[in-house]
């Protein structure tokens, strides 16, 4: 009974999302055009937290339907089961499950071809009005790759996402009914704590991916477009410029202020256009930890199983407003540029930004 009373539950609340579905979808669509002034901290803030929104209302509707057939084939009297049936229904929730979430790559890739051409034309038009970059108001032929590849790519990524959610909800599938019968529970309870490992894993219900994709996909965009832009107005270097305040990493404010330059920055986006499953390795994400020996936080990239250093960090800024902090036993501009690390983003929910260098 306590199975059926939850996925009554998940069926009204199914229901009552494909009801505000289109209303939601067309508001936010507005909203995210108008959010779209990527040109300020908040601008950008505004439009990850649109996009996020809308990417996670598209794909609430199959990861709902998904948790609804988990639940139900799972919804049996496990002490009555041997070790070969319950690996066989664990495998068949799963393959329930997925077959609901295999639509979200489709869903989101339309929302993420919207939001590309609306990232390009943000950016562009930042670089003309704010930067007083002589570019012309349409796209260029760069431009419209850039857009081809945001829209493409992300889906593979959230395809990859939902694979090692299931691989996870399996796993954890199998700890609970191992646990649960060792320790005496009745189907009932089982039931309510796989409904909530599913919620939790299938559905991502505590997590913040889609802003983290949001994130990472506004800010690939704009870093690429403005690419674009330095290159058509013949600027040849630009600087990362940090948004300084309490909630910036350790990694922006060492990189904020650094120079690169515009056509290793444009050879990297190719390398990443022809090879997007490498992103990670051309384009990596900058990490954080404490070295053994002097205590300090260092930061690195991953190169296969190794760590790549970046710098250390001798006097920590994080939580002040308007200071780097300091740093020592840093790469070179160029050498971090020979790593990928020459446009954000540089970790998740990175706001930093680039402006040209005219100096």
């Amino acid at each position: 009974m306590c199975v059926a009373c939850s996925t009554a539950d998940l069926e009204l609340v199914h229901a009552a999302r494909q009801a505000a579905d289109e209303i939601l979808e067309r508001y936010l669509r507005f909203r995210l055009r108008k959010a779209f002034n990527l040109g300020s901290p908040r601008g950008f803030d505004r439009a990850v937290a649109s996009l996020a929104t809308l990417l996670r209302t598209r794909a609430s509707a199959s990861d709902d339907a998904a948790v609804r057939e988990a639940v139900a084939v799972l919804d049996v009297d496990w002490a009555a089961t041997t070790a070969a049936q319950r690996r066989a229904l664990i495998a068949r929730a799963l393959e329930a499950a997925g077959r609901r979430t295999a639509a979200v790559p489709g869903a989101v890739q339309a929302v993420f071809g919207d939001a590309a051409t609306e990232v390009v034309e943000a950016t562009r038009d930042a670089a003309r009005r704010g930067q007083g970059l002589s570019i012309a108001a349409s796209f260029n032929a760069l431009d419209r790759r850039i857009v081809r590849h945001l829209t493409t790519s992300q889906a593979n990524y959230v395809r990859d996402e939902y694979g090692r959610r299931h691989e996870a909800f399996g796993e954890r599938a199998r700890q609970i009914v191992s646990d649960g019968l060792e320790a005496g529970l009745g189907r009932e309870d089982l039931a309510r704590d796989l409904e909530a490992a599913a919620r939790d894993i299938i559905a991502g219900r505590d997590s913040f991916y889609w802003e983290t994709v949001a994130g990472s996909f506004v800010s690939n965009g704009r870093s690429f477009a403005q690419l674009s832009a330095y290159a058509e107005a013949g600027i040849d270097r630009y600087l990362i410029e940090a948004v300084l305040d309490e909630r910036t990493t350790e990694i922006c404010r060492f990189l904020d202020g650094k120079t690169f330059t515009v056509a290793t920055g444009l050879q990297n986006f190719e390398r990443v256009e022809a090879e997007p499953d490498r992103i990670s390795e051309l384009a990596p994400w900058v990490r954080e930890a404490i070295d053994p020996e002097s205590r300090r936080k260092v930061l690195f990239v991953e190169r296969g199983d190794s760590r790549v250093p970046l710098a250390e960090v001798t006097r920590s800024a994080v939580g002040t407003r308007d200071d780097r902090g300091d740093f020592s036993r840093a790469l070179s501009e160029r050498d971090l540029e020979n790593l990928g690390i020459s446009f954000p983003p540089y970790h998740g929910l990175c706001r930093s930004s680039t402006v040209p260098d005219v100096r």
